[in-house]
């Protein structure tokens, strides 16, 4: 192990070139980290209508007029629902021996019940996870990621409280049916996600938008589902089947634009609290929010003309039931923000995004990316794996990590080599220097794929898909081989 400041091995040396923070780290991962890719069923699968699939909220948001850039679909996506045996070719040969997918909840539950079970569903991922395991590569499977059953939502989703024990249902017939040969289980991914932009902003589906009481009451139903999940398996699949179950959170990093000012580094933490530890807090530490958003929130309903706090509360044995159920901190991580305070804001209507007080941005600096949110940012990855790890003490696994180019055909894709060359470089840098306990990192993405709101205007994927021909052909870039190299050195082996 070792660093060095020369000029050459700053990944990033024109504008990330501090020697004590950006030199980059020779050296390995422990022995058995894990090394993944992801994708998700919805923005990979297609065959939205085929096999006895129900359809889901973004089926029907998709399908919206002006909904999606371009006016795209997943309808067909990558067909991966057809095409899963050339994907895991893909794994197979960049030597990957770990694969995170999700699981469609309508493609097994049409109508979100027991009521009706697809055989054709539970048929496909049977296949898959058994054309993964024939090929050494393990599954880590996401039950929720994002797609709920429509007729669930036309009962109001994730703010109808019935939808808890339909997610139950829903997560003990997977580790009834593939749990024999799935280690990893991750519950909900990114549910600041489904909370804010699906139910807040209206940006993502369902495209509701009450950002100021609505996203709160979603977040308390997703965090009781979680548990419940977390308990069924506890209780009856984790004996025999020996496997682990968490929950992937997603957030920036929030840096102190002054860190000699004790208004920004609180500020910073706020921003942080309001972003992980929404979900985290119960979960990891004591089954209940964080303090600074149940006082920040209750004193601006009081004053905004409201009887009660629009953050729900748990009861005592709720709180009990919730606290300890992840066996691991699933992190989804991309970029950077710098933080300072703001003027307190007691907006009409209420809003989340006014309620931590904190006002963020980020440095015009910063190399751009496909995505307007996204900017390269390495350092503050290390940064927020010390952040994580400090508060909640759990094993943490990165199960997305990537960055995103613009729609064009480019298989020497620099910047997303640069970026994994750099950003996996500070994991290492936090299990070496600081001490994280990180198992596995996972590159989002393996294929080229719907990018939600964004349709196929963004590429994330380490393949190029060609999305203009009905066979959507696969075409490995330069990102790959370089991956490919990192999982095969476990690490960074410094050339002689």
């Amino acid at each position: 192990m070792s660093t060095t400041d020369s000029k050459d091995d700053y990944v990033f040396p024109d504008v990330f070139n501090d020697p004590e923070r950006d030199a980059f780290l020779y050296g390995t991962f422990p022995e058995g980290f894990i090394w993944s890719s992801a994708t998700s069923s919805y923005q990979i699968e297609g065959a939205w209508n085929e096999d006895g699939k129900g359809v889901c909220n973004w089926d029907t948001f998709s399908h919206t007029k002006c909904s999606i850039q371009n006016g795209d679909t997943g309808d067909v996506a990558c067909d991966s629902y057809h095409k899963y045996k050339e994907d895991v070719a893909l794994m197979k040969a960049m030597g990957l021996k770990y694969y995170r997918f999700s699981i469609s909840w309508p493609r097994v539950l049409p109508d979100g019940t027991l009521n009706n079970v697809n055989e054709a569903g539970i048929a496909y991922y049977n296949n898959l996870i058994d054309e993964l395991r024939l090929n050494d590569i393990i599954p880590m499977v996401t039950l929720f990621h994002w797609d709920t059953p429509q007729t669930l939502e036309d009962l109001g989703g994730w703010d109808n409280e019935d939808i808890i024990d339909r997610f139950n249902d829903y997560a003990e017939i997977c580790f009834k049916k593939f749990g024999d040969r799935v280690p990893l289980w991750i519950t909900f991914n990114e549910p600041w996600i489904t909370s804010v932009k699906g139910y807040g902003t209206g940006e993502f589906a369902p495209g509701i938008k009450e950002i100021g009481t609505k996203v709160y009451r979603v977040s308390h139903n997703i965090i009781k589902a979680h548990a419940k999940a977390w308990h069924t398996y506890d209780d009856k699949y984790r004996k025999l089947q020996g496997g682990k179950a968490g929950i992937t959170l997603d957030g920036d990093f929030a840096e102190p634009f002054d860190r000699s000012n004790k208004a920004h580094v609180e500020a910073a933490e706020t921003f942080l609290q309001f972003k992980f530890g929404w979900f985290a807090h119960p979960i990891f530490v004591n089954g209940d929010y964080p303090e600074i958003m149940k006082t920040k929130i209750a004193s601006k309903s009081i004053a905004q003309g409201l009887g009660t706090s629009r953050l729900p509360e748990f009861s005592q044995e709720e709180k009990a039931y919730i606290k300890g159920t992840s066996d691991f901190f699933g992190l989804n991580a991309y970029t950077t923000q710098y933080a300072t305070d703001a003027t307190e804001g007691l907006s009409h209507p209420p809003s989340y995004w006014n309620d931590p007080d904190v006002k963020t941005w980020q440095d015009e600096g910063w190399p751009k990316s496909g995505s307007s949110w996204l900017r390269v940012v390495p350092w503050g990855l290390r940064r927020l794996l010390k952040w994580v790890n400090d508060r909640y003490h759990a094993p943490i696994y990165i199960t997305e990590n990537g960055v995103s180019t613009s729609d064009v055909f480019e298989l020497d894709d620099q910047l997303r080599q640069k970026f994994y060359q750099a950003y996996v470089n500070e994991v290492l840098k936090a299990i070496k220097l600081d001490g994280v306990d990180v198992r596995g990192y996972t590159a989002w993405s393996l294929l080229d794929n719907f990018e939600w709101a964004s349709g196929y205007s963004e590429r994330f994927g380490m393949h190029y898909v060609d999305f203009n021909d009905p066979e959507r052909p696969r075409t490995a870039k330069k990102s790959a081989s370089l991956y490919s190299k990192i999982v095969k050195e476990n690490g960074f082996v410094k050339e002689l």
